[in-house]
């Protein structure tokens, strides 16, 4: 479905033009005919629409392919505003009646299963009192102590096609890294993960068929019920164990709001990292100067300028390209635009992290960008809890890939790749390589990473 963007920041008449077109039309207007939204060629390169948007229409109410009319942010200072607003909840139910009849928002599954009571789900002051209790298991000891586990996953799965010289970076390499390496923190049983690897599977694969992902989400809710029962009697060091035994002023986590947030450290751990890591692959291959510098980072091991890399990787093209749904608790002005009260609005952090009132010649990949504010994992107090594994996993997976295989490359041009449909994520289908099999180097004799 496409959507006639109003260029209200720019002109009334332009806005008043936008909303006399409807839906699926594009008005033409001073600034020049308004982009589409939401087809094949948005989800392969949505930039341009994007900075159309940013300069003619910051805030513009689409209709969203699943019928749901929302609020669309665009600007660095709006976006930042927006997700640290407090009048915006993350609560479902504070969305308005119309937006309901209109389509579905969240997560397909999530309120049949009972996983409503996750941090990306809820507001002060019970998300501070679970924020608090879930920060006390997942804490940067943990994650850093992890690091080695990652690092080993991530030889493994390079050993695995290392030979064949060709592969699919998505299939081989950016899913199974972050789904093993959650289910090893979480501490799900080896003998199980094959069951959470094809569960992941169906969520990430089936291109926004909610019913393949609500049956995903069933199955992994039942699993981890079980398990975190199981645990009660034979607590260990893994994060499910830690989640049980946290407490705050004798607060603990209940049965439910353990099991969702084990549940959504997966769901949205997981993707987030395979899109790190396949569009970070994408963009490193797609500039060759810039790889060429990130390689000699990697042989300096020079973990601190990889870490600024990472996060020009993140700024560029991240792995979520709107932030989680928002639903204005009242009526308010956002950039202009009049919020009705129960509106969605969905912050778009990857128009943001391009928007040149904010960063320098920001459609440029640049490496060695110090001064990096950028939206990748969102701002405020639902700041995304996983990010320190996330940029770990990336960190460790590229700068390994790109280490052993020294002459890797697209095996099909560029505008042969197909992304993922979605609103939130932002991810490649496949990501097919090739590389010369006598050129893969060895894993090393002692964890890297």
């Amino acid at each position: 479905m496409t959507s006639a963007p109003d260029a209200s920041a720019a002109a009334p008449d332009a806005s008043a033009a936008a909303d006399a077109a409807g839906p699926g039309r594009c008005p033409v207007t001073g600034a020049g005919p308004a982009p589409a939204l939401f087809d094949r060629a948005f989800a392969a390169d949505p930039y341009p629409a994007y900075a159309w948007l940013r300069a003619n229409a910051p805030v513009h109410r689409a209709e969203l392919p699943s019928g749901v009319e929302a609020w669309l942010v665009t600007r660095h200072e709006d976006a930042r505003q927006a997700l640290a607003d407090q009048r915006l909840s993350k609560n479902p139910e504070q969305h308005s009646q119309a937006a309901h009849t209109r389509g579905r928002v969240g997560i397909p599954g999530e309120r049949s299963a009972n996983l409503m009571t996750h941090l990306l789900n809820i507001d002060p002051p019970d998300h501070t009192r679970l924020r608090r209790l879930v920060s006390k298991a997942f804490t940067p000891r943990r994650v850093a102590a992890f690091a080695p586990q990652v690092s080993a996953l991530t030889d493994r799965l390079i050993d695995d096609f290392a030979a064949a010289g060709s592969a699919d970076l998505i299939d081989a390499f950016a899913f199974p890294l972050p789904i093993y390496a959650i289910c090893d923190l979480l501490g799900v049983p080896e003998e199980d993960q094959a069951d959470f690897h094809g569960w992941a599977g169906m969520m990430l694969h089936t291109s926004g068929r909610r019913g393949g992902v609500g049956r995903a989400v069933k199955r992994m809710r039942e699993y981890l019920a079980e398990l975190i029962h199981r645990k009660r009697g034979a607590l260990g060091d893994d994060l499910i164990s830690g989640l049980i035994r946290a407490s705050d002023h004798g607060e603990h986590l209940t049965e439910e709001e353990a099991a969702a947030m084990a549940f959504i450290l997966l769901f949205a751990g997981f993707e987030t990292t395979v899109n790190l890591i396949g569009n970070g692959t994408l963009s490193l291959l797609r500039h060759p100067e810039q790889l060429a510098y990130f390689r000699e980072l990697v042989a300096a091991g020079d973990e601190e300028r990889l870490t600024t890399a990472v996060e020009e990787l993140l700024r560029h093209d991240g792995p979520v390209e709107m932030a989680t749904w928002r639903f204005a608790r009242e009526p308010f002005t956002l950039g202009g635009r009049s919020i009705g009260r129960g509106d969605p609005v969905l912050v778009v952090l990857a128009a943001a992290d391009r928007d040149p009132d904010k960063f320098d010649d920001p459609d440029r990949l640049d490496l060695r960008r110090t001064d990096n504010q950028h939206l990748g994992y969102g701002h405020g107090v639902h700041y995304c809890l996983g990010a320190p594994l996330a940029r770990l996993e990336a960190r460790t997976a590229l700068a390994t890939l790109f280490r052993r295989l020294p002459d890797v490359r697209l095996a099909v041009p560029p505008e042969e790749l197909r992304w993922r449909g979605g609103l939130i994520m932002r991810g490649l289908r496949t990501l097919p390589v090739e590389f010369t099999p006598e050129r893969a180097g060895p894993r090393p004799a002692g964890p890297t990473g």
